[in-house]
């Protein structure tokens, strides 16, 4: 069991962009790619200023097989710097047709306008809110501060199939395979 290594998801988002590619032009095929999605398995929440960092956490989803919305590339011409009507619109919709939220933590987490916004509109939609914590290190499990510890936590680890899953957590020994917490099922002691 592991949490997300930052510097493993800094190289996932390098290694997208080719060398004879600019990012820009790799972000520019994604949002054109993304545009014809309806809804998403994964609402990715995040500071803004984290943007590379976010960029590899949310292809490592999507190796996975699920679909992410990323506001800034999904959407480029929301402003995030300001809170706005229409935002919050945008935002809302968007959060209503993805399945889940994960709420990115890092240290860029606590000057975010947005994400705690987000993650209790999410909750209180559809009680599928978890915490994605994205470390340095990688510890084995996660201790939320302050209101972030009533959610359940993020890892990535192998089953038993020798495949690579996302497990949503509330303690190294209770908790349940991502896919069956998306149907409803809550995380149990083992």
């Amino acid at each position: 069991m592991s949490l997300l290594n930052a510097s493993a998801v800094r190289a996932r988002a390098k290694r997208d962009i080719p060398a004879y590619f600019s990012a820009d032009k790799v972000l520019t095929e994604r949002m054109t790619k993304q545009s014809s999605v309806k809804g998403y398995d994964i609402f990715l929440s995040h500071a803004f200023d984290d943007r590379e960092l976010i960029l590899g956490v949310a292809l490592t989803l999507e190796d996975l097989g699920y679909s992410v919305y990323l506001d800034w590339r999904d959407d480029p011409f929301l402003d995030r710097k300001n809170v706005s009507r229409y935002t919050a619109f945008k935002l809302r919709e968007r959060i209503r047709n993805s399945k889940c939220l994960f709420f990115a933590t890092t240290e860029s987490t606590s000057a975010s306008k947005w994400m705690p916004w987000e993650l209790g509109f999410k909750d209180g939609q559809n009680n599928r809110s978890a915490i994605l914590p994205i470390q340095e290190n990688r510890p084995d499990n996660y201790k939320g501060r302050e209101y972030l510890g009533i959610y359940p936590y993020i890892t990535q680890q192998l089953s038993n199939m020798e495949e690579e899953k996302l497990w949503v957590r509330w303690s190294p020994t209770c908790y349940v395979v991502f896919d069956a917490w998306l149907t409803g099922k809550e995380p149990y002691e083992r």
